[in-house]
């Protein structure tokens, strides 16, 4: 996972409210194997509507509940995919903002009157050390946890983490060796 500390460039708007997973990657495109290859995908069925456009800038500012519905993988993979590295929304599902973060997609929590003024502003720089976001002529602190936070800034995935255990796992492998075979009385 790539590490991110800031994250700055032109935004992209989707000004609609409870946008659930199904919208994001519609379910005739869960078949793949890999994390990669979803972006092509991405808000398929709005796609095909007369004056859709959605470029893909590093930033994405999006409406209230944004990730709702159904709790697939592939929704933050397809936004990823597509060249999104931050969402900013007034508020995002409990579990599409935890499996933005453990791929390294950044979800920040803003007002309504924040994401509408960055929106307006269509450029913006999200600086998660300092946890802001500053857009011209005005800046939003935002709240994430510090172990994500932690993660994020240093790219750990799950592996990673628990790579870093890598001296705790072979002191308990070498406590836990036994001579012989291991067997159990029944």
């Amino acid at each position: 996972m790539k590490a991110i500390d800031k994250i700055s460039g032109s935004v992209s708007v989707l000004d609609r409210d409870d946008v659930d997973t199904d919208q994001i990657i519609p379910k005739q495109f869960l078949k793949r194997v890999q994390r990669t290859g979803f972006g092509e995908f991405l808000f398929y069925d709005w796609a095909k509507q007369p004056g859709w456009e959605l470029p893909p800038n590093p930033i994405l500012v999006a409406g209230v509940n944004f990730g709702c519905g159904s709790s697939r993988e592939h929704a933050p993979w397809a936004l990823e995919d597509y060249g999104f590295q931050a969402i900013i929304a007034p508020s995002f599902a409990d579990i599409f903002r935890s499996n933005c973060t453990k791929i390294g997609l950044l979800p920040v929590i803003l007002s309504g009157e924040e994401c509408a003024s960055i929106a307006a502003a269509g450029e913006a720089e999200v600086d998660l050390g300092a946890q802001e976001v500053r857009w011209p002529g005005a800046s939003a602190r935002f709240e994430i946890e510090p172990e994500t936070k932690h993660r994020l800034l240093g790219g750990l995935d799950d592996i990673a983490l628990t790579l870093a255990q890598d001296e705790k796992i072979d002191a308990y492998e070498r406590e836990r060796e036994r001579a012989g075979p291991v067997t159990t009385a029944l």
